[in-house]
């Protein structure tokens, strides 16, 4: 019996690429190939363009290009020769690793399946030093999740370089120098495994009144009813299929835990040694709202009504917040029926 594993393929395994990089040489020049798909997989070549993305990728520099006749410092330097000169011709030049935003940047929360693992992130432009134009480039910060407010026009941000490049905008992006300490300012080539990702400043409540115990205490009653709810729904099951997360959950009235185990959804009233990540709000009603579809999880967050310790983990706030609706969806669907 033939099986789907053994059918020929239109375009065999060993012929399909790994996302990388490779550098080929063409008349004494190093220019940078990309391996892409268009409906069949090719590579492209990064041309005149190469040696930006080379010395980001190789070297962990920033380059431009300086017109040898106005001296304007283009970054990424996208022209050979200047147009204001009469095209005189430009020269390579390496900016500086720190510089001020352009304009307050807009923030992605939900990006489409190429940038998703990458959300959320700004996106806004960086005057680096000694650059007279702005470079296009990401932005986070170490903080916890990125919220508006905490990058905005002229703020002073640090190129960071990831761990593994390939040669792409991609391999950097940047984060406010105001969270890192004055070393890691003056390094250059700073990756991302050099930050402090895993120690953000969580809110401070001031101590908790009797009504804040009493609301906190009615709150977690209902959350956990409602999780024992969606644990038994096939439907808002699904929302969380394959996810696995211990969360420690802060606020003024008391501390708890929630439980993402591959379609169970449970709450405890327990504190968690090694979470995989801290929520924290003042006001439990704050997640009981999102919970019972009542509010979005994920606009707590935008309007920071909700913390989380860790950026990559708004998809998780995102998962939370189909369970609830997957869960309203299904008691509507029963009660019309």
């Amino acid at each position: 019996m033939v099986t789907p594993q053994d059918k020929e393929k239109v375009i065999p395994f060993e012929f399909i690429p790994d996302k990388a990089s490779e550098t080929t040489n063409i008349d004494g020049k190093d220019y940078l190939l990309m391996n892409d798909a268009f409906y069949t997989f090719y590579q492209r070549s990064l041309g005149e363009l190469s040696p930006f993305f080379l010395a980001i990728r190789d070297e962990k520099r920033i380059l431009g290009c300086r017109c040898t006749v106005c001296g304007l410092v283009r970054v990424p330097p996208f022209v050979t020769h200047c147009p204001f000169c009469d095209f005189a011709p430009t020269e390579p030049v390496e900016v500086g690793q720190e510089g001020n935003m352009l304009s307050t940047p807009p923030i992605t929360y939900f990006a489409n399946s190429l940038f998703a693992a990458r959300a959320p992130f700004g996106r806004g432009r960086v005057i680096l030093e000694g650059a007279d134009t702005a470079l296009s480039t990401m932005l986070y910060t170490t903080t916890g999740i990125l919220v508006p407010g905490i990058i905005k026009r002229g703020t002073e941000v640090k190129v960071i370089f990831r761990d593994e490049r390939i040669g792409e905008i991609t391999d950097i992006f940047c984060v406010p120098t105001a969270e890192l300490t004055p070393q890691q300012i003056a390094e250059k080539g700073l990756q991302e495994s050099e930050l402090s990702w895993i120690a953000p400043a969580e809110p401070e409540f001031p101590e908790a009144s009797a009504e804040d115990i009493a609301i906190y205490q009615r709150s977690l009653k209902e959350m956990q009813s409602l999780a024992s709810e969606m644990s038994k729904s096939k439907r808002a099951r699904k929302a969380i299929e394959g996810w696995k997360r211990d969360i420690a959950v802060k606020t003024r009235g008391g501390e708890f835990a929630m439980y993402i185990d591959d379609g169970d959804f449970r709450i405890e009233e327990r504190k968690l040694e090694s979470p995989d990540f801290v929520m924290a709000c003042a006001d439990p009603r704050t997640l009981l709202d999102g919970l019972s579809y009542k509010g979005a999880i994920t606009d707590a967050v935008i309007m920071k009504r909700l913390w989380i310790s860790k950026n990559m983990e708004f998809n998780t706030i995102f998962k939370l917040d189909r369970l609830a609706r997957f869960l309203a969806r299904e008691k509507k669907e029963q009660a019309a029926g």
